[in-house]
């Protein structure tokens, strides 16, 4: 459950930062939050998971 909340976070703080710099305007990102609340409900989401942690895997997996 760690990556999900991370990636959470992650995407508030851009979102902020952005709407900050008035590159993001606060509609546009009603608009991401609830395409996200849907796509949390639909049966695309367990592939979308499944996806999110195989890549965090993979980065994780990585030496520098």
């Amino acid at each position: 459950m760690v990556i999900p909340v991370s990636a959470v976070v992650l995407l508030l703080i851009l979102a902020v930062i952005f709407i900050r710099n008035c590159s993001l305007k606060i509609s546009h990102a009603l608009v991401c939050m609830l395409l996200g609340f849907f796509l949390a409900g639909t049966s695309m989401a367990p592939t979308i998971h499944s996806g999110l942690m195989t890549t965090a895997d993979l980065v994780s997996s990585l030496r520098p």
